[in-house]
């Protein structure tokens, strides 16, 4: 996923300032796709200079809302239905789990357990941004909830594996 694509599926929401844009980013896309300030404000500079977003209106202190084009919503459009999405080949965390068998058992052991500790702890974060969510019946919601609960199966799995994969190291370490 791009920037880019974030900015035109909000924006194809509703029109919203970079402001507005930024606080959204921050409260749902953030765990998917983080961004800082002067990567949304970059991004939507471009988006506009190649047409798929418009400046709407504009405010005081320069605060410019963006609306999509036509042409935003095409490419929103193609993005979502005929690009394939990468799918991350490589996971350093993985990587050392290959090669644990180079440390101590207790060591190797440790290494499992903070994983499922982080695990656990997306897991709460994305609890805690569900309860503080006031989900309505709009796309944004629909969809973000979706999403949400993706991200919190997989970290519930994630912490599973890696309890599972500290007692295996751990009952080797006693000979069972």
């Amino acid at each position: 996923m791009s920037l880019r694509h974030a900015l035109l599926g909000l924006v194809a929401e509703r029109p919203a300032s970079g402001y507005d844009l930024l606080k959204t980013f921050e409260t749902s896309l953030a765990h998917v796709w983080p961004a800082t300030q002067s990567q949304v404000y970059g991004e939507l500079g471009r988006l506009g200079d190649v047409g798929l977003l418009t400046v709407a209106a504009q405010g005081p202190r320069g605060r410019k809302e963006y609306t999509i084009t036509d042409e935003g919503l095409a490419e929103l459009r193609h993005w979502l239905l005929s690009t394939a999405p990468e799918r991350p080949a490589r996971s350093d965390m993985l990587l050392r789990v290959f090669f644990l068998g180079r440390v101590a058992a207790d060591e190797a052991a440790d290494y499992l357990a903070r994983q499922g500790e982080a695990a656990a702890a997306r897991l709460a974060g994305f609890e805690e941004l569900s309860d503080s969510i006031d989900w309505g019946q709009d796309p944004l919601s629909v969809y973000g909830k979706v999403a949400l609960e993706y991200g919190r199966r997989i970290s519930a799995a994630q912490r599973e594996w890696a309890d599972w994969a500290a007692a295996q190291v751990r009952a080797g370490e006693r000979g069972q």
